[in-house]
């Protein structure tokens, strides 16, 4: 990995920041809420028992692979890991162009954030955490 300045590895750790503020708390949600997650993820054609395997899939990733980011261990894998997840859970969950018309444009524009997540997710899996994170502190020990 290329050497970063102090203002690129500030920038990556705001960066893990920002996108763990937006997993962890939706992962914990889901967790101390299981039973509406599972009927939320029934509603959508899911069912028993993938339902509660797949809310339990979604705690895992939103909660630890987020966690891991936002530490930087493994940084790189678990933000693939989430960028895969993210990817896969909009075109079942941010469906746009399968919804009414009065959804269509919340729908569109959650789709949409949710591949721009994506994108910033695969960056961090290309170039790492920084050295601002555990995996850093690694490599210069």
């Amino acid at each position: 990995m290329p050497t970063l300045s102090p203002a690129q590895n500030v920038s990556a750790l705001i960066g893990r920041i920002l996108i763990a503020a937006l997993f962890v708390p939706a992962g914990w949600a889901k967790l101390v809420g299981f039973a509406g997650t599972v009927g939320y993820v029934a509603s959508k054609g899911i069912t028993s028992p993938l339902s509660e395997l797949s809310a339990a899939i979604a705690i895992g990733a939103e909660l630890g692979l987020a966690l891991l980011l936002l530490v930087g261990w493994k940084a790189r894998w678990a933000a693939l890991g989430l960028a895969v997840f993210t990817f896969v859970i909009s075109f079942i969950f941010h469906n746009y162009w399968g919804v009414p018309p009065e959804q269509l444009m919340a729908q569109r524009s959650n789709f949409f954030k949710n591949m721009a997540i994506t994108g910033g997710l695969l960056a961090f899996a290309a170039f790492g955490a920084g050295a601002i994170s555990l995996d850093g502190r690694r490599r210069t020990s």
